[in-house]
């Protein structure tokens, strides 16, 4: 059965290109160009990914809300936001009402398909037994690289995929650094400066919350990053 992917955008001719190009992948496609119309859709019948706008329309904060809804009627649906609003408050709100990643409009199609294939497999993962090759474990950390899950001391940390790749990169290898070009290689991703700053930063918090003690992610100035033994 061909993958069902919920577009919740108001600008139509970028919709329709989003459209277009899953369909060119096998997905089956639906769009929505506003909040009610997509909610009311969710509440009959859910969608296996949700890529949502974060303004949409006059509803300048309506992805937000949607995600909310979305993520209160199914916790695991992989939700994505695709959205022009780039500030580091925005990625972080939409992280933390429990999308599985955040991208900006400039991304290109191929990789947003690749983020898209990603999650489905993530998904399926959950549904597959768990096998102990595919485990690393550092201390109180425990990634699950077929299931693509991360805990912290038995709790769940909810990694985005990038996240959860960049995590697996630092703790594969404690003690050595890894480069701001070897983060990306790792995440499959092309990322600034700052934007690979603000990940950590949001990586670094994550733990954090579960453990204000967490200081596993060490920073080598005009190097990268390693990870220290927990």
């Amino acid at each position: 059965m061909r993958h069902h992917i919920a577009i919740v955008e108001d600008e139509a001719a970028l919709a329709a290109n989003y459209r277009d190009a899953l369909q060119r992948q096998g997905f089956r496609v639906s769009l929505f160009c506003d909040r009610r119309s997509a909610s009311d859709a969710f509440r009959r019948q859910l969608p296996d990914l949700a890529i949502i706008d974060v303004g949409l329309g006059d509803d300048i904060e309506g992805g937000f809300e949607l995600c909310r809804e979305l993520r209160s009627l199914c916790a695991v649906v992989p939700i994505v936001f695709l959205t022009a609003r780039d500030s580091e408050l925005d990625v972080i709100s939409g992280l933390r009402l429990g999308a599985d990643d955040y991208l900006t409009k400039n991304i290109s199609q191929a990789h947003l398909l690749a983020r898209i294939v990603a999650l489905f497999r993530r998904v399926q993962a959950l549904r597959t037994p768990e096998l102990r090759e595919h485990v690393v474990e550092q201390g109180a950390l425990s990634l699950n690289l077929e299931r693509m899950t991360a805990h912290w001391s038995g709790t769940p940390v909810p990694l985005t995929v990038t996240e959860f790749w960049m995590v697996h990169t630092l703790a594969r290898h404690p003690g050595h650094v890894k480069n701001r070009q070897q983060l990306m290689d790792s995440a499959n991703v092309v990322l600034d400066d700052n934007t690979i700053t603000s990940h950590i930063k949001r990586i670094r918090r994550k733990f954090a919350a579960l453990d204000p003690a967490f200081d596993c992610i060490e920073t080598a100035y005009g190097m990268g990053y390693r990870w220290q033994g927990s």
